[in-house]
């Protein structure tokens, strides 16, 4: 089963992007907000955010989980850990457009507060479109427990895995969407990851710090905060 959809936001997540930029209890003056406002405004006249999803067979490989079908093998003892007990997974991948990524760029040549402010609206942006990704997915597979979102790089699973992962939901060709021979994402506002679906009620398992690659230099975990994990 693939899945695919353009989506339209109405509006950002300021408060989500507010918190990236650092403000907890202390909110931002008015000079800031008007300035979240313009970029939220350009932000959304120019994205294209849109998403592709696929279903796939999952069976237990050495070190890992395979998927049927294809030669990619989902390596590591998290992401076994993280579907466990699943017979199939969901891999799907969600970009804003490279038009995210220029307008970011523009700033950067012209505001560096701007470019600041719509780095971190165009984060929350994309997870705003996992988010529909994933509703999408409950809907459309009613009857299916649903894992939370698992990304190449979190824990053990190796970020290597990025160009397979691409080639095999197709998203190249669906959505525009690449990675460089180091791994990175284009357009660099997008993210891919793996949803574990079963028949049977799924353990919640470890989420969050315990498995995070950053957690030793995390600023969110130094302020007593969490990222979106």
């Amino acid at each position: 089963m693939v899945g695919m959809k353009n989506i339209t936001l109405e509006s950002l997540d300021r408060s989500e992007a507010l918190r990236y930029m650092g403000y907890g209890e202390t909110a931002p003056d008015e000079k800031i907000m008007s300035e979240v406002r313009q970029c939220e405004k350009q932000l959304l006249a120019v994205i294209k955010p849109c998403f592709v999803y696929k279903v796939f067979d999952t069976e237990p490989a050495e070190n890992g989980v395979a998927l049927k079908g294809t030669t990619l093998i989902l390596k590591g003892r998290d992401i076994s850990e993280h579907l466990k007990g699943c017979e199939k997974c969901v891999l799907f991948a969600a970009t804003l457009s490279f038009a995210a990524d220029m307008l970011i760029r523009r700033y950067e040549a012209t505001d560096m507060t701007k470019a600041v402010i719509a780095d971190f609206l165009a984060s929350a942006a994309v997870e705003q479109v996992c988010d529909i990704a994933d509703k999408t997915v409950r809907t459309e597979l009613e009857g299916y427990y649903q894992t939370w979102r698992f990304s190449p790089g979190y824990g053990d699973l190796p970020i290597d895995i990025q160009g397979e992962f691409l080639d095999v939901i197709d998203a190249g060709k669906r959505i525009g969407l690449n990675v460089t021979t180091g791994n990175i994402l284009t357009p660099r506002k997008s993210v891919t990851a793996v949803i574990g679906l079963s028949k049977n009620k799924i353990s919640k398992g470890r989420q969050g710090c315990a498995l995070c690659n950053m957690k030793e230099v995390c600023q969110f975990r130094k302020r007593g905060e969490h990222c979106a994990f």
